[in-house]
């Protein structure tokens, strides 16, 4: 009995695994975007693999690249209309703020600007530079702007910046349907690989899903065989241990009764282990089942022994103060004593009544 039990607590932890990996699945399917998978509910998609995507993820960053270095080539050549044009030297290198005794210069500017910096951040490759061409555009109006707030309208600089960043606007609006096209084009196709994934990623899921299912078919089954194996190798309960673990069943709580109920219930359909009124034969049960319940039945009132142990140390050591706590209390429960002991009455008089028929049968 030991060794099966043994291997029974060992199917039973890889049992308490699988479910741990079915709540996973679970999570997974209760967290899924369903917006996202709504998409393609009416039309069939076709899911390519993980690998797959991670490829095609690759060529799409790469023929982005290509496209996006062709509208910074686009973008540079504006830039040196601007920056070759005769009013472009004062805002090619950063403002000489000592040199010219600028002294209010960082309160009145916030953020410098100029054209040397800009190009120097477009060439930048240690990942410093501009994400985007809008990044570098923002700059270039930072430049004109940054003069023009500085210096009076009616100064030559800042007429120049003026006229600079009027051209610049212009030339700008050019290039602005294909920049936006491109961007357009770029969530798109992020989108797209965004929902394959999520797609790519369901479709695994529901394999595990399917996997742990059948893992847990093979346990159950060999579960069955384990205790088909155990209840033929053990001896038939006797005649005297069915009337103690019929007067056991009787010690046990409300809750506990209930579980040793389900028990039954369990393995003999036809019992109706939730009835107002139940009628338990324990000579009508298999072996399997009495076995069960006398191992439950055994567990279960040495952990009420233990528990009743440790609550009579405990109230040993409350004071005389908590006498008055204790009757308020012990009032508010009765309510809930009494349906408690009015179910545990139920059963322990139908396994009473069960067990006087039996002897008048046995005395006629």
């Amino acid at each position: 009995m030991d060794g099966f039990k043994h291997h029974v607590d060992e199917i039973f932890e890889k049992v308490d695994q699988l479910d741990q990996r079915v709540k996973e699945a679970e999570d997974f399917y209760l967290n899924v975007n369903k917006k996202k998978l709504n998409t393609c509910k009416d039309k069939e998609r076709h899911v390519p693999s993980i690998r797959k995507q991670h490829q095609d993820a690759s060529r799409r960053d790469a023929a982005a690249a290509k496209r996006m270095q062709e509208l910074m080539r686009q973008f540079g050549t504006i830039l040196r209309q601007i920056t070759q044009h005769k009013w472009a030297w004062p805002f090619m290198q950063p403002v000489d703020v000592k040199g010219l005794k600028l002294d209010d210069y960082y309160e009145v500017i916030e953020k410098p600007m100029d054209f040397t910096t800009i190009k120097n951040q477009m060439e930048a490759k240690d990942g410093t530079g501009y994400k985007n061409i809008r990044e570098i555009c923002a700059d270039v109006r930072l430049v004109f702007k940054n003069a023009m707030k500085y210096n009076d309208e009616k100064s030559d600089v800042h007429v120049m910046a003026k006229t600079l960043l009027k051209k610049f606007e212009e030339k700008w609006l050019q290039l602005l349907p294909r920049v936006t096209e491109e961007e357009k084009r770029r969530e798109e196709e992020e989108a797209e690989a965004q929902l394959d994934m999520q797609l790519a990623q369901d479709a695994a899921h529901a394999k595990m899903a399917r996997d742990l299912s059948n893992e847990l078919y093979e346990v159950d089954l060999h579960l069955e065989d384990l205790r088909e194996m155990v209840v033929q190798r053990c001896r038939k309960i006797t005649t005297e241990e069915k009337r103690k673990l019929g007067a056991a069943l009787s010690l046990l709580s409300p809750e506990d009764l209930s579980k040793a109920l389900e028990i039954v219930a369990q393995y003999n359909p036809g019992f109706q282990a939730t009835a107002e009124e139940v009628d338990l034969d324990i000579d009508a049960q298999s072996e399997s089942t009495l076995w069960r319940l006398k191992f439950f039945v055994k567990d279960t009132l040495e952990v009420q022994g233990k528990s009743a142990a440790s609550k009579d140390d405990n109230n040993n050591n409350v004071g005389n103060n908590n006498d008055m706590n204790k009757n308020n209390s012990s009032c508010n429960s009765n309510k809930h004593n009494s349906n408690n002991n009015k179910r545990k009455k139920e059963i322990c008089d139908a396994l009473a009544k069960t067990a006087k028929k039996k002897s008048k049968k046995t005395s006629s």
